[in-house]
C-alpha cells in the first residue's frame, strides 16, 4: 500500500480511539524501511510509492504486541481551554463547548454504527475497541453538559 491507502485503512480501523496524521505516516514509512520492516515496491501513478512489510517487520509488530501497553497520553484541547476558563468570556467556552459537543455527537453516532458492523460481521476484537471509542464520547458529552461558564 502507498502512505495514503496505508492512512486510509488506519483511520478506517483505528481512527475511532486512536489519531494520527498524514505527516506521521509519511515520516516513518522511509524509517521503517530503512529498519528493514518494509520494503519498497516498483513506483505507481504520479510517483506514489507502495510499501510491503517484510518478515522482519512482521516479527518486529509481533514483539511490539508482546510489550506492556504503556500508559495512554491524555491531550484534549477542550480540556486545556476549560482550564484556562478564567481567561475567557463566557460566550467563547460556549462556543468551544457547543463544537466539541458536535464532534463527539457525530463521533459517538460513527462508532455506534461501526461497532454494530464488527459485531455483525464477528470481529468481537474490532467491536471492543470501538465500543472504548463509544464510552469516551458519551463520557465526553457528559462532562461538556456540566463544564461551566463562569
Amino acid at each position: 500500500m502507498t502512505g495514503g491507502q496505508l492512512m486510509a485503512a488506519a483511520q478506517r480501523r483505528l481512527g475511532a480511539y486512536w489519531s494520527m496524521t498524514r505527516s506521521q505516516v509519511y515520516r516513518e514509512l522511509p524509517a521503517l524501511a530503512e529498519a528493514g520492516y518494509v520494503k519498497l515496491g516498483k513506483p505507481g501513478a504520479r510517483s506514489s510509492q507502495p510499501y510491503s512489510i517484510t518478515p522482519a517487520g512482521k516479527r518486529a509488530f509481533a514483539r511490539w504486541l508482546s510489550e506492556p501497553a504503556g500508559r495512554e497520553a491524555l491531550r484534549n484541547p477542550v480540556a486545556l481551554r476549560a482550564a484556562f476558563g478564567s481567561h475567557q468570556s463566557s460566550t467563547q467556552l460556549q462556543q468551544v463547548y457547543a463544537s466539541a459537543t458536535d464532534y463527539h455527537n457525530t463521533a459517538l453516532t460513527e462508532a455506534r454504527e461501526q461497532a454494530k458492523e464488527a459485531k455483525k460481521s464477528g470481529d468481537d476484537f474490532f467491536a471492543a475497541s470501538l465500543e472504548f471509542a463509544v464510552s469516551y464520547h458519551r463520557a465526553a458529552l457528559s462532562w461538556l453538559k456540566s463544564a461551566p461558564t463562569k
